[in-house]
C-alpha cells in the first residue's frame, strides 16, 4: 500500500504595521498656539495667459490677364530696358517694367503727363494684318 505523503503548507509571516515616526505625530493644539500667530497662506501667482496674436494675412491682389499690341520700336525698348535693369543689379521682368511705366506715369503732374501721351502715337487697335 503506498504512504500517503502530507502537503507541506507554507504560511506567509504577518507583516507589522510600521511604528510612526516622531515627525508624524501631530503636536497638540496647545502646542500649536505656542507656536504664535498662523501665517497666511501664500497663494501661488495667478496664472496670466498670453494671447498670441496670429499675423494679419495680408490678401493677394487679383490679377488680370490683358493683351495689347505694340509697336516693334517700343517693344525693342522695352528688352533695352530689360538689360538695363540687370546691369543695375535688378533684374526685370517685361510686366514689372509695364507696371514700373504706369506708376511712374501717374505720379507725374498733369503737365507732364500729357506731354509723355502727346510723343506717343496713337496705333490701330485689334490684331496686326499677316504680311
Amino acid at each position: 500500500m503506498p504512504i500517503a505523503r502530507k502537503k507541506a503548507v507554507v504560511t506567509k509571516p504577518a507583516i507589522a504595521a510600521p511604528a510612526k515616526s516622531v515627525r508624524a505625530v501631530r503636536p497638540p493644539v496647545a502646542a500649536k498656539k505656542a507656536l504664535g500667530p498662523k501665517a497666511a497662506p501664500v497663494k501661488p501667482a495667478a496664472k496670466v495667459k498670453i494671447k498670441i496674436e496670429k499675423p494679419v494675412k495680408v490678401k493677394k491682389p487679383k490679377l488680370v490677364r490683358d493683351s495689347f499690341t505694340i509697336p516693334k520700336d517700343e517693344y525693342a525698348m522695352m528688352e533695352t530696358l530689360k538689360q538695363r535693369a540687370g546691369r543695375l543689379s535688378s533684374p526685370a521682368k517685361k510686366s514689372e517694367l509695364l507696371r514700373a511705366g504706369i506708376k511712374a506715369l501717374a505720379a507725374m503732374p498733369d503737365a507732364t503727363f500729357l506731354a509723355a501721351l502727346k510723343v506717343v502715337p496713337s496705333i490701330k487697335t485689334g490684331r496686326p494684318a499677316k504680311d
